[in-house]
């Protein structure tokens, strides 16, 4: 998000916990849930350490993990890719490629074009908040009214294909 929402003055452990005590959840169901959530986001190292003292990246995955502390259906991740590293950019990407085999479904708002049309498999572009086009990445990418008005006459789509084996 432009703004994190994580809880700057809770620990990462503390911000998934406290969307864990809304749950329908025994207290040693929350603390495997939280246990379960901190490995698959890799946030071991960072579990003590305050929202307000994280990395964007870091911040991006105790938000995508507290997001999941319910186990929902559907989740929206609003700018996920902003202000953060490539590395990050990619890390979020895999998370995303993930949840997609888990059948959580994924509403993703951002900016960042390339990083989030070489992920999705639907995409819709607004504009003064109508859907102006509607399709897969290939058909925005391919659009010549898409290009001319928000992608660029140079634009390439590069789709990911994630490993999901190499983390």
């Amino acid at each position: 998000p432009q703004e994190p929402s994580v809880f700057r003055k809770l620990s990462v452990e503390d911000n998934i916990r406290a969307v864990l005590e809304m749950a329908k959840l025994s207290k040693e169901e929350q603390r495997a849930r939280l246990e379960e959530l901190i490995d698959e986001f890799g946030l071991e190292k960072v579990r003590k350490s305050r929202g307000d003292t994280l990395s964007g990246g870091e911040r991006r995955r105790t938000e995508i993990a507290r997001a999941l502390a319910t186990s929902p259906k559907f989740i929206l991740l609003d700018e996920p890719f902003a202000g953060i590293d490539p590395i990050a950019v990619e890390d979020i990407q895999y998370i995303v490629a993930k949840l997609k085999t888990k059948n959580i479904g994924i509403l993703i708002t951002d900016h960042n074009v390339q990083e989030t049309l070489s992920i999705t498999d639907r995409a819709y572009l607004m504009f003064e908040g109508a859907i102006l086009k509607a399709g897969t990445a290939e058909e925005l990418a391919a659009d010549e009214m898409v290009r001319k008005v928000y992608l660029g006459k140079h634009f390439e789509l590069r789709k990911k294909v994630i490993d999901l084996d190499e983390n």
